[in-house]
């Protein structure tokens, strides 16, 4: 490339205070290759704009330098203008003088000469730049959401509202996550189910939605826009098109003292069972593990009492391939198991429960009906005790993190304590309350206030038993430390949110990364919440970090809007600056010698391999191959290859030492 345009931009006084603008278009004209060389107080303004494109055409320019801010402020305009004037957009290179030489010097000889430098840095680039073609992608206008809670719910909801189609994806035998579980949500004290419910049945009834619970992502290939699914689908042993939710094997199952997951082990269930009465589908799973026809051959009594013969013990686990455009992840959350907890006898008393716990005694659908009972006798507490921060901020735990809904929940049992038992009393021990929320504040502020609920602001150090009573041992910081002791019927946990189970091996499987806690990370924890640094893949609820319900669901909203925005296209256009391994003619091929470090190396799983075949069809060669649509261009691959098979286009290693040989 020999003709180069050169074009200086003052900045207003960004630039022109401390560099001395036409003193570098002059030193410029000098420059091997420039042509032509100006500079302009404002070159991102539609005069400026117009200097570039009309100078184009009378010097028959062959490339453009600008010379002005950062390129993330004004690199897309740039090359808008140089595509008007007829000229390939990457032939445009942008020279930060703003904050790479005006910003962070005085004014003097040096800094313009620095300018210059910078100048003389992109013009070598530029010279050896070749027109590039942004990289379209076709897109599937199907959704994966991984995961039935709220997050999950609502983000299939939007998705589908939008007019796409979604496939929703949750592992245990119905919709509905911890938020099922709960008995009121705060800070409103709405009933959970009474919200919860519809938006449940919406689901089912969706035509743009394809409902497959208790099933899990076995495996994902492709890329943004072009992902291949492999969902294993889990025998239910329940041919679920005849099953008409009647419950009449329910009633003849033999099998009753299985701990119920859904009531937290506070009662038990049968082998085949729905977890809860509004569970959606409301078709029975069998619990193969407890099941006596899988351990003895015999039993099958809910064979003999289904009528519609729904019943399939051969039914097997089903493989389900699906080709999806965008996913979204919303895997929840899972309690901190209550073994951490020793010294506050938990497992030990059967008078220490958690906060779920306690959710299923309060709620209506509970194993008491909403009446909250003592787990040792069913008797009615008097005084219970609530411990926030169970875990939670505690080094010792390995939880350093705050798990952002303790300190509401706690407040909202208290109050919930006294509604349901009037006569009792309720201690809360805390160390700090946060809460951040709209209405939180003075939701926590009605507990405090509450007749009969006492904060103590101060860590519990142990919790025995003595005449039959649970023996709460702590201290009051407020009261300079004050040793406290307090004789309760009932203690409540209020313990850490932690990653779900599995979610580590399904980051493996999406190739998302997690923080040092097992959440999945985001691409940018500002500027980029619900991405991850997988195109393609975006983050809803506790998945990534502790959550309430209402954060979780605009959360969800906004990842669903992300990929309505992605699957509203008709195709992906994408920057070419990925990575390309280098051909060769026969019998080269390529460089590259197929160690395929590369493909280790790689950040985003876009390196595969390509067999190289002779004109007999034998393959001669392995190489590396890189998917464009997956490639990022961070360039790790280049950096790697030791044989320097592989370029960035638009930075090439020819580029780059020419840069510094300029120099």
């Amino acid at each position: 490339m020999s003709r180069v345009g050169v074009f200086v931009c003052h900045c207003g006084e960004n630039i022109g205070s401390t560099v001395d603008c036409p003193e570098v278009a002059e030193r410029c004209k000098q420059m091997p290759g420039v042509v032509h060389a100006e500079d302009y107080k404002y070159l991102c303004s539609n005069p400026g704009q117009n200097k570039i494109k009309q100078a184009i055409k009378d010097h028959q320019l062959e490339g453009v330098v600008v010379a002005a801010c950062s390129p993330r402020m004004h690199e897309p305009t740039f090359r808008r203008a140089v595509t008007d004037a007829g000229m390939n957009a990457y032939l445009c290179e942008v020279a930060n003088l703003r904050e790479h030489c005006s910003w962070v010097h005085e004014e003097a000889d040096s800094t313009t000469e620095k300018a210059v430098d910078l100048v003389r840095l992109q013009l070598e680039k530029v010279k050896r730049n070749k027109p590039l073609q942004p990289i379209e992608v076709p897109i599937t206008k199907t959704a994966l959401v991984i995961g039935g809670g709220v997050a999950g719910i609502q983000a299939a909801l939007d998705i589908a509202d939008s007019g796409h189609k979604v496939i929703l994806v949750e592992r245990s035998p119905a919709l509905g996550g911890h938020m099922a579980q709960l008995s009121e949500t705060f800070p409103t004290l709405d009933c959970s189910q009474c919200i919860l419910t519809p938006r449940m049945v919406d689901v089912s009834r969706h035509p743009n939605i394809t409902l497959m619970t208790y099933s899990e992502v076995e495996h994902l290939d492709g890329f943004i826009g072009n992902f291949k699914a492999t969902i294993r689908k889990r025998a239910r042993k329940i041919d679920e098109e005849l099953c008409t939710g009647c419950g009449e094997c329910l009633q003849k199952c033999p099998s009753k003292d299985i701990s119920d997951g859904f009531n937290e082990g506070l009662t038990t269930r049968r082998a085949i069972y729905v977890p809860f009465t509004q569970a959606v589908p409301n078709i029975p799973v069998i619990d193969v593990e407890n099941c006596r026809h899988y351990q003895k051959k015999k039993c099958d009594r809910c064979v003999k009492a289904c009528p519609t013969k729904a019943i399939s013990f051969n039914q097997q686990d089903e493989l389900i391939h699906v080709d999806v455009g965008a996913i979204v992840v919303a895997t929840g959350y899972k309690v901190m198991s209550t073994e951490k907890f020793p010294e506050y006898g938990y497992g030990t008393y059967p008078d220490v429960i958690t906060g779920l716990q306690f959710e299923r005694y309060a709620s209506a659908s509970g194993p008491t009906q909403g009446v909250i009972k003592r787990p040792s006798d069913g008797k009615e507490p008097e005084t219970v005790v609530f411990i926030a921060c169970s875990g939670s901020r505690d080094a010792a735990k390995g939880v350093k993190y705050c798990s952002k809904i303790c300190c509401m929940y706690t407040a909202k049992h208290a109050m919930l304590l006294k509604h349901k038992n009037h006569n009792s009393k309720a201690y809360v021990f805390y160390m700090d309350i946060r809460a951040a929320g709209k209405n939180y504040d003075e939701f926590v502020r009605r507990a405090i206030e509450e007749d009969g609920v006492k904060y103590i602001r101060g860590r519990v150090s142990r919790v025995y038993e003595e005449d039959g009573k649970l023996v709460v041992k702590g201290a009051d910081t407020l009261l300079g430390g004050r040793p406290v002791e307090i004789k309760a019927d009932l203690v409540v946990l209020a313990t850490a949110s932690l990653p779900n189970d599995g979610q580590s091996e399904l980051a493996r499987k999406l190739h998302v990364g997690c923080d040092e806690y097992g959440f999945l990370a985001e691409a940018h924890p500002k500027l980029k919440p619900v991405e991850t640094n997988t195109a393609g893949i975006y983050l809803a609820g506790a998945c990534q970090s502790p959550r309430d319900i209402p954060e979780t669901v605009a959360q969800a909203s906004a990842a669903a809007a992300k990929v309505a925005a992605l699957l509203s296209r008709s195709h992906l256009t994408r920057e070419p600056i990925v990575a390309e391994v280098n051909r060769r003619p026969a019998p080269l091929h390529s460089d590259c010698t197929g160690c395929f470090l590369c493909e280790s190396a790689c950040p985003y799983r876009a390196i595969g391999q390509e067999e190289i075949l002779d004109r007999d069809g034998i393959v001669i060669k392995t190489i590396a191959k890189i998917n464009p649509g997956l490639c990022q261009g961070c360039g790790t691959c280049v950096a790697t290859c030791r044989t320097k098979a592989i370029d960035l286009h638009g930075f090439s290693n020819e580029q780059i030492f020419a840069e510094i040989m300029s120099l």
